[in-house]
């Protein structure tokens, strides 16, 4: 922070990003200054004979190119390490060394050239000098080619080199009284819209770019370009922040005093109840995680997945239900089969479509729970990706809810699509007229928000009817209908889970308590990297070193370039001052969601660092959806998304019943654990 400006223009790294790569091309050109030595030591004393003149005169070239490029770097690696994040004032002169580092390049690029002119003309040196000079000129031209990669890498579309505000200009005064200052920030903003729908189609050239997914590309470009607009933060900074908060939330949960604990009676409502739950989850799990189809299976069966598959996804079926968008081997399907233990005639409607706002589902009779299942697949491709990203919020009003009704946009969208289908086309009547069962909705993931909207459509015309939502997203329902579906949708979340965390409101805080941490932090970012990465793959005890709010005076905080101000291009709703949690100047711009009906929420029992060959066990208690309100920064917050990792713990919990029930947690909340 902030970005390097050097060429006119600011880049995609800051001054003390260059420690690391830097630190490894002085390892690069170290070997190879070293191999150059003992090929120069192998031939000396015969450059005179058989034409080996050449290839002296180009180890000795070589030899002084790399000693000059090596002293640069290490000048680069040491001025780079200096100060911290926001007080890079002893890393003024990194510009200078950058400038001197790219004029090295030319002759570099010179003797490369030189080098594979000696090695085409046949009339020069011997065999085996020109193969010396082969060998060791492809290396400068690998070299050359990897830093034109990076150049390319850390290049930043939307650089440029005017500040934001004058330095002595009070923060925010420009944004809102200077009408040139508001026209350059919305040009800027405008500028990164369309930088970001470029990278979009890019990335999805291989999508039909129709008006819908056009629409949809400029909603998710205008989202994503929004938020760290209002910051100077490079991507080392974020990261670095990440590895602080992680460190810094273990600490607060280390320091966290224990719950006090009350004995329940084992068979008291609110137990069985959970109970009861946990075996319905464990249930409707296996239909969740079928409707990923073959990709899961293998995945989750590795060993016997692929030979069951093969025996069976080739096999002709009678046309007793509709199979929409099914593979050409019937892979997909087949493995729903294997992982429900359904037969063909169970199935009523298998959708394998996959649009933007259009996700496969199937609907099934179970027989075992007497209901009628719709299993709506997660996200397992860009489509889904795009439709998750589509987060702005749409108005979904529904008859006896009172309050603000809006629910994710691309999630509500994909919701009304399965409801059109589902109504519209008859496949609901068509199951209910097999079977009267009650009506059961589930699924995993992107799938669980739309089961969970899905619900709430269909909740006033099937009353009894209800909903698993496994690892839902988090930005999905307002209050009042994330109250509205507590009577008949049940949210599981396992662990640290990201994405039932994941909404703009929780994204907003987790940017402000990033430039929080890193504002005050007087590490120079490589330690704090460095550190980071040992205490994720090692654990240990989390860093507990004086920040720039210990070491510093308060009232110096309000200099450039030390406090959390210096990390703002203007001023942001997200922005809160460094006194308070509680600025009253800070607003949240994004309307709350919250995470549909009851929330199970699946804990690991004793120490958070554990050996990779112990036995979990786990714990589930009813939950707050405010206790959801941040996002936890952890190694599992990946993992605990995944659906067999979620089906692995409630298998756990249901197989170990007799040993499951323990004493609850008495918190304010008076939840139940299992």
């Amino acid at each position: 922070m902030p970005g390097m400006v050097v060429f006119g223009r600011r880049w995609g790294i800051a001054s003390d990003d260059l420690v690391f790569p830097g630190a490894f091309e002085i390892f690069i050109r170290v070997l190879w200054w070293i191999g150059t030595v003992l090929l120069y030591s192998y031939h000396k004393g015969q450059f005179d004979c058989n034409g080996k003149g050449v290839l002296h005169i180009y180890l000795i070239g070589l030899l002084v190119v790399l000693a000059l490029i090596i002293l640069s770097l290490c000048a680069i690696v040491y001025v780079s390490a200096q100060g911290t994040i926001t007080n890079p004032g002893s890393r003024r002169c990194m510009p200078t060394l950058v400038y001197l580092r790219a004029l090295l390049y030319l002759p570099e690029l010179m003797w490369a050239c030189l080098g594979a002119v000696w090695v085409s003309d046949d009339s020069k040196g011997s065999v085996v000098a020109r193969w010396d000079t082969l060998i060791f000129s492809s290396y400068s031209w690998i070299i050359l080619l990897f830093t034109a990669l990076g150049v390319i890498f850390v290049f930043d579309p939307l650089g440029d080199s005017r500040p934001s505000a004058a330095p002595m200009e009070p923060l925010g005064v420009r944004h809102l009284e200077s009408g040139g200052g508001t026209q350059f920030l919305s040009t800027a903003r405008s500028l990164a819209v369309k930088v970001w729908e470029s990278r979009l189609r890019l990335l999805c050239c291989c999508l039909p770019q129709d008006e819908s997914n056009r629409a949809a590309f400029s909603s998710i470009s205008q989202l994503v370009s929004g938020f760290f607009s209002d910051t100077d933060l490079v991507p080392s900074d974020i990261a670095a922040g990440l590895a602080l908060l992680h460190q810094e939330q273990d600490k607060m949960e280390r320091s966290r005093d224990p719950d006090v604990t009350t004995d329940h009676s084992p068979s008291s409502p609110i137990e069985e109840d959970l109970e009861s739950e946990l075996e319905k989850a464990v249930h409707f799990m296996h239909f969740a995680a079928a409707a990923y189809g073959w990709p899961l299976y293998v995945y989750s069966n590795l060993l016997t997945g692929p030979c069951k598959l093969s025996g069976d996804c080739c096999r002709s079926r009678a046309d007793e239900f509709d199979i929409v968008g099914a593979d050409h081997l019937g892979c997909n399907f087949s493995s729903i089969l294997q992982s429900t233990g359904l037969q063909d005639r169970d199935f009523i409607h298998v959708s394998f479509h996959n649009q933007i706002y259009e996700i496969p589902f199937f609907v099934a009779l179970d027989h075992k729970r007497e209901s009628i299942l719709v299993a709506v697949r997660g996200t397992l491709s860009l489509k889904d990706a795009l439709t998750d990203l589509s987060a702005e919020c749409e108005n979904m009003p529904i008859d006896g809810v009172t309050g603000a009704c809006y629910a994710h946009k691309g999630i509500s969208q994909a919701a009304s699509y399965i409801y059109r289908k589902l109504v519209n086309d008859g496949i609901l009547n068509q199951a209910f007229s097999i079977a009267p069962y009650k009506l059961v909705i589930t699924g995993h993931s992107l799938g669980a928000g739309a089961a969970a909207v899905l619900a709430i459509l269909l909740r006033n015309s099937f009353p009894t009817l209800q909903c698993y939502a496994f690892s839902p997203p988090g930005g999905l329902l307002s209050k009042a209908l994330a109250d509205y579906s507590k009577d008949f949708v049940v949210s599981v979340v396992l662990g640290k889970d990201l994405v039932p965390r994941l909404s703009l409101p929780n994204m907003e805080d987790l940017k402000r308590k990033i430039l929080k941490i890193v504002s005050n932090c007087n590490k120079p970012k490589y330690r704090i990297l460095l550190q980071g990465c040992w205490y994720e793959l090692f654990g240990g005890e989390p860093d507990d070193s004086p920040s720039e709010m210990v070491s510093r005076r308060e009232e110096e905080l309000n200099l450039p370039l030390l406090g959390e101000e210096s990390l703002l291009i203007h001023q942001s709703s997200s922005y809160q001052s460094l006194a308070s949690d509680d600025s009253p100047l800070h607003t949240v711009p994004h309307m709350p969601f919250f995470l549909p009906g009851r929330v199970l929420h699946i804990l690991e029992d004793g120490p958070t660092r554990r050996s990779c060959f112990s036995q979990v066990r786990y714990r589930a208690e009813w939950s707050n959806e405010m206790a959801f309100r941040s996002i936890l920064i952890s190694p599992s917050m990946l993992v605990d998304h995944m659906p067999d990792a979620v089906l692995r713990a409630l298998k756990s919990l249901t197989s170990d019943k007799p040993y499951s029930l323990c004493p609850s947690s008495s918190n304010h909340s008076q939840h139940n654990v299992v």
